[in-house]
């Protein structure tokens, strides 16, 4: 149910990514505008997560879970009703509280399963992502048949149906029925907020900002990129946007095992390889060369076609849900007692890249001219990710120098 729940809630969080294309057009917003209006969501959906994720291990996450998709409901209803681009904006701030039910679900799922299934669990549970394919396959069809309003109104009606569904076929974890049985106590805030601090827990941040934060970006973007590179109409691509969300989304479950049985570290590993080979060849703009040979100039046009497109990001978008279920393996592992504020710290940082990402996207259009230009940037972060975590790993290789506690560590 909150596999289910959290699909929902995405397939909310990403509205924009379709009904922006033709507020964009509506309006006459700017790229860098554009960029804006579809991040606001992802803004409010991350920042929430940390105190979501407190409160969760606090007070359960049947009750916060139910409490975050009705008030998410709320506004994606209100959203119908915006005419103005300010309007507008502040309506996605409500919306995305529906992004905010990930830090929920993650403390309440992991509390049900011992750590060596916590992987799987977990992954499973981020099979939510494929709500973005959710919104993609369906809102072009009834925003072409009805308008965008009518595409706020459906999901808004969805988001209370979920609600009402989750709080009448779950119940509580185990340790809420243990505080409420007298036999355990809630921890203080200071407790909670502790592992913070811990350096460690912003590496593994930095690790979702791309992984997570970037695939929430390319769900947003695709659409945009898709029209304006390709020409391709509204629908085909929001299908090839839902396209790509989907196997990014369904893989995470199979990151999870994968986690679990090879180790986490491994599969982080491969994550940033192939990314920063995928991004590398997405980053390549159309450029013509001219060769002087020997019987005069020849000339050669390089670019990425349609199809050779589609094939890279789908594999880049298979690796980065094997990443995004390897990096909340870590945090049961290293930090037990503390999953819902290190699962909500990494998952606002995470969420910050959705909402962030899009903005500089748009940036990089206007500045630089180049569609392009976003996997340039892709491509830095990446490399910069890799780099960390492989310093950081031969550290602690040299530290530790045991075998037992390496390979505890490697998971």
């Amino acid at each position: 149910m909150s596999t289910i729940a959290f699909t929902v809630c995405f397939a909310v969080w990403t509205i924009f990514s379709i009904i922006g294309v033709r507020i964009k057009d509506e309006l006459g917003l700017s790229e860098t505008q554009f960029g804006l209006l579809v991040g606001m969501p992802i803004l409010t959906g991350s920042l929430v997560r940390v105190a979501l994720g407190i409160w969760t291990d606090r007070y359960g996450g049947r009750l916060v879970y139910t409490a975050t998709m009705l008030a998410a409901a709320i506004a994606t209803f209100l959203l119908a009703f915006a005419q103005t681009y300010a309007q507008m904006l502040v309506a996605a701030l409500g919306v995305g509280l529906a992004g905010g039910s990930f830090a929920v679900g993650v403390a309440y799922v992991s509390r049900f399963f011992p750590a060596e299934k916590q992987g799987t669990a977990l992954g499973i549970f981020g099979v939510g992502n494929v709500g973005a394919a959710v919104t993609k396959f369906i809102a072009p069809f009834a925003l072409l048949a009805w308008g965008w309003q009518s595409v706020a109104l459906l999901w808004s009606v969805a988001l209370v149906v979920m609600a009402l569904v989750f709080w009448f076929t779950t119940g509580d974890d185990p340790v809420i029925r243990e505080r409420r049985a007298g036999r355990a106590k809630a921890r203080s805030l200071r407790d909670e907020f502790a592992p913070l601090k811990d350096v460690r827990v912003w590496r593994f941040a930095l690790y979702y900002f791309f992984a997570f934060g970037a695939f929430v970006a390319l769900a947003l973007w695709l659409p945009r990129y898709l029209i304006g590179v390709y020409g391709f109409g509204i629908a085909t691509a929001g299908m090839i946007g839902a396209a790509y969300s989907v196997p990014a989304s369904i893989f995470r479950a199979y990151g999870g095992v994968l986690s679990d049985r090879v180790g986490a570290r491994t599969i982080m590993y491969w994550t940033f390889g192939v990314s920063a080979i995928a991004t590398l060849i997405l980053s390549l703009p159309p450029t013509d060369y001219v060769v002087y040979g020997i019987d005069g100039r020849m000339g050669f046009h390089l670019a990425i076609g349609p199809v050779a497109f589609i094939a890279v990001i789908f594999v880049l978008g298979f690796f980065m849900s094997l990443g995004k279920a390897a990096v909340y393996k870590h945090i049961p592992v290293y930090y037990p007692q503390n999953v819902g504020a290190v699962g909500g710290l990494v998952g606002m940082i995470g969420g910050l890249g959705g909402f962030i990402l899009p903005i500089l996207f748009g940036m990089l259009n206007d500045l630089t001219g180049l569609w392009t230009s976003c996997f340039m940037l892709l491509f830095v972060l990446v490399v910069v990710s890799l780099a960390w975590m492989h310093f950081a790993i031969r550290r602690m290789e040299r530290k530790a120098g045991d075998a037992d506690q390496l390979a505890f560590a490697a998971q």
